[in-house]
């Protein structure tokens, strides 16, 4: 008997251990970020300037204005045919912006770090970072509910895919969450506007400005505080390890884990 107690105990103690490694080992990277030298380089990466700001300024508005169109809808109502819409919208917004920055000169590459490091390390680096920030995640998600009393409804994409009956519409929404989205949003909240909001407010705002925005495109109340977290980890991830490929990954990781559970009631606690 005191063997089964000192087991509940310690099984009680186990998320609180999760979460203070999780508090431990983002706290270490934003001391590292904060104490980091950049050493003079003979040809210094050429950078975001004004033209990029307008640039973000657009991108920002238009976000803000699909945040409030889909404010006005039924959260139910989501079809494939607009997750497909969002797809080819996201990929053409991403081209050009990729297009203007290149007709700045700017060298895409150097400025995401994504030769800085090799796949392989960005999906090993991306794993752990991603298991350090899913203790922060669920204690947002809890404390969102339980200032909800439990009464929350979950996300159109959520609700679309647990109510496919449809094998091939289920690998339509896993493709598009684990490929289009993550490249797609890390490009725009991580790699750009982070940047520019870094370049002329400092990391401190635009860690905070880019993840605020980054859980309010999604458009769901509820996961708002869950997602704001989970940007969070994502920027000091790209600005930790200098390459967009840690975050991409992390992303990547999150929503297919997330659908594996959904797909997978029965096994995996929802």
């Amino acid at each position: 008997m005191a063997f089964d107690g000192f087991l509940s105990a310690f099984a009680a103690v186990i998320p609180a251990l999760f979460l203070a490694a999780g508090v431990y080992i983002y706290a270490a990277l934003v001391r590292q970020i904060s104490v980091s030298i950049v050493e003079p380089s003979a040809s210094p990466v050429r950078g975001f300037g004004w033209p990029e700001a307008v640039l973000a300024t657009v991108l920002v508005l238009i976000f803000v204005n699909g945040i409030a169109a889909s404010a006005s809808r039924n959260v139910g109502s989501i079809q494939t045919h607009d997750l497909l819409a969002n797809a080819v919208f996201s990929i053409g917004l991403l081209l050009f912006i990729a297009a203007f920055l290149r007709l700045r000169r700017l060298d895409l590459n150097l400025l995401g770090g994504f030769s800085k490091i090799g796949f392989g390390r960005a999906a090993a680096t991306g794993g752990i970072l991603l298991l350090a920030a899913y203790p922060l995640v669920l204690l947002a998600e809890v404390v969102t509910e339980k200032l909800a009393h439990g009464t929350l409804e979950k996300q159109g994409i959520i609700e679309l895919f647990i109510a496919s009956s449809s094998l091939e519409q289920r690998i339509l929404i896993i493709l598009l969450a684990v490929t289009v989205a993550p490249l797609a949003e890390e490009f725009f909240f991580r790699f750009f506007l982070y940047g520019v909001l870094k370049r002329y407010f400092g990391r401190g705002i635009g860690v905070v400005a880019s993840a605020m925005l980054f859980a309010a495109v999604h458009a769901h109340l509820p996961s708002f505080a869950p997602l704001f977290v989970l940007g969070i980890c994502f920027t000091i991830a790209y600005e930790w390890s200098g390459s967009l490929l840690v975050p991409m990954t992390m992303h990547a990781l999150f929503n297919a884990l997330a659908l594996i559970a959904l797909a997978f009631p029965e096994v995996i606690p929802q």
